[in-house]
């Protein structure tokens, strides 16, 4: 029997989808890199798109909050998937640069992201994705206010 959405919300239903989508991005990853979650697969991506972001930009882009950021990225340091170098004009802050496990890792997941992506959009037009993002922003609008 399919439970009903308790709070009679869209909110519900859209913090549902979001759940489940991040649960099947996980296990899809997890089978070709057993080490790493959705959220590091997202810094990498970040990262390799624009290794200049700061930590806070970075956090934005992920929606966490700057301690988690900092405990993603001294796991990621860990796991020899980033490397961080002091920078030299303020020594406060640090360059994160992607090693060759990360650059590797992202190579062997971006058909796995891509593959992830296309499942959970099946079925729908460039239509409805474009009118669904449209509403999404205007609820992300509403919240800002």
């Amino acid at each position: 029997m399919k439970q009903k959405n308790p709070t009679g919300t869209v909110l519900y239903t859209i913090e549902q989808t979001i759940k489940e989508y991040r649960k099947i991005s996980q296990k899809n990853i997890g089978k070709i890199v057993s080490d790493i979650t959705v959220d590091q697969c997202l810094l990498l991506i970040i990262l390799d798109k624009n290794s200049n972001y700061s930590q806070k930009e970075i956090a934005e882009l992920i929606f966490k909050d700057n301690a988690s950021i900092t405990r993603i990225i001294e796991l990621m340091v860990k796991k020899n998937y980033l490397t961080r170098k002091i920078n030299e004009l303020d020594r406060r802050k640090f360059n994160l640069e992607i090693t060759e496990k990360g650059k590797k890792t992202i190579e062997l997941l971006s058909p796995i992201i891509n593959k992830n992506r296309q499942n959970a959009l099946d079925g729908l037009s460039q239509d409805e994705m474009e009118f669904l993002d449209k509403i999404l922003t205007k609820i992300i609008l509403n919240c800002k206010k």
